[in-house]
């Protein structure tokens, strides 16, 4: 029966939505925990067919984001606008998101993108200069200052993610320092296997150095709640279409105010100014990190971020956060009570979040990953860096414990052979 009035629901969000309409949370206080959890899954277009635990790869967009978009696409197409006016109006709420001020946002594509822009335009590095990371950087993150020393001879130091200590991985970004060292980046949470990193403590440490201090945050925005001010960094990037829900291809760059003209536009072009531009020879950036957005915006999914964080406040990020490293640390206990399972995701829950990584003796990650998708019905990710050989699975607000157990009951029965 409660199948039969989930789908029916869900049925009913469907036509909601095409009427410009979605479902409405109801109070908490109104509803017991359980009910409160699963009208929110209701919220999602995501299939029953399989349970969905990649949300640190891709997150699904909600039928009120999904809305959000079509609405704007439809109201622009029929006037053939561009939406110029949607982004300005935009830009302040997804700020406050952040506890920032709208003139230090630039809206991207995705993470890779904020941070390529920092590692690419940073306009005081040398060749010889040095830049901290961690080993378990995504692609996104390593890739552009790699990139950067190949081509212009600066130099990448890495550190190894200490699991069990905020404190530790302090020291190890400390050891690294040296004279030559000029940035310091890492991930506001570890994708591999789900580390929060101290990251106010290294800005405090940046501070100390006079170091640049970027975090990767496209683990952490939507997974709990971010205040870049309070933090104290000088330039955080992120997706949206991971734990905020956005749709695919949206993302957002901060920077300092006091910082941007450290940070050289590597891709200008019409709105990258500020409105005194004359050929041939006069040229200003825009005053704001508008001045990383250049040309042509689509309106249309900058909008549904917007939309995807209004659900998320309404939620409340605290909650939001609670409940994603509940369901982990759930999945957590399960696991280390299964034969021939380790767990790489810190045991401490001041260290994670909604991220639980794991390996299982005998049985290489890929299996593991193929029985729980096609026996299980399972979607997780396979994590092969740094030679890990293990299995993430991310929780977050449209999960629930039976699907926790699920988890717990493929994996018991994949490490016993069966």
């Amino acid at each position: 029966m409660q199948m039969i009035r989930r789908n029916f629901l869900s049925v009913m969000g469907l036509g909601m939505l095409g009427a410009g309409k979605h479902l409405r949370l109801p109070d908490p206080k109104t509803v017991s925990d359980d009910d409160y959890w699963a009208q929110v899954r209701m919220q999602y277009p995501l299939t029953h067919d399989r349970v969905y635990l990649n949300t640190g790869g891709l997150g699904p967009a909600s039928y009120a984001v999904i809305d959000a978009v079509q609405q704007t696409m439809m109201d622009l197409q029929r006037i053939s606008e561009h939406g110029h006016r949607k982004i300005t109006e935009a830009r302040h709420p997804v700020a406050d998101f952040f506890r920032v001020p709208p003139e230090t946002i630039a809206f991207t594509r995705n993470a890779t993108e904020a941070n390529a822009t920092i590692a690419s335009g940073l306009t005081f590095l040398e060749p010889g200069d040095e830049v901290i990371i961690e080993t378990h950087a995504h692609p996104g993150g390593a890739i552009p200052w790699m990139s950067r020393q190949k081509q212009h001879g600066i130099r990448v130091r890495a550190f190894e993610p200490d699991p069990e200590s905020a404190a530790g991985n302090l020291a190890r970004i400390e050891a690294l320092i040296s004279p030559r060292t000029r940035v310091i980046q890492v991930s506001h949470l570890t994708a591999p296997t789900g580390i929060v990193m101290p990251v106010t403590q290294i800005a405090g440490l940046a501070q100390a150095n006079n170091l640049w201090f970027h975090v990767d945050g496209a683990q952490s925005a939507g997974a709990f709640p971010v205040d870049l001010e309070s933090i104290g960094c000088d330039s955080y990037g992120t997706s949206g279409h991971k734990w905020m829900g956005a749709t695919h291809g949206t993302g957002l760059l901060y920077i300092r105010q006091e910082r941007l003209e450290d940070v050289m536009p590597t891709e200008v072009g019409a709105y990258s100014d500020n409105g005194t531009f004359d050929i041939p020879d006069q040229l200003a950036y825009n005053e704001t990190a508008v001045r990383y957005e250049c040309g042509t915006r689509d309106a249309t999914k900058i909008v549904g971020m917007q939309a995807a964080i209004r659900m998320l406040n309404e939620i409340g990020m605290e909650r939001v956060a609670a409940y994603g490293k509940s369901l982990g640390v759930y999945l957590h206990n399960g696991l280390d009570e299964i034969d021939s399972v380790t767990v790489l995701t810190p045991q401490d829950p001041a260290l994670r979040a909604g991220i639980t990584t794991f390996q299982t003796a005998g049985v290489p990650c890929r299996e593991v990953y193929r029985r729980l998708a096609q026996d299980f019905k399972l979607r997780c990710r396979i994590v092969t860096e740094r030679g890990l050989d293990a299995l993430r699975v991310s929780t977050h607000i449209f999960n629930n414990k039976a699907e926790c157990d699920r988890v717990l009951e493929a994996v018991e029965q994949i490490a016993a052979g069966k």
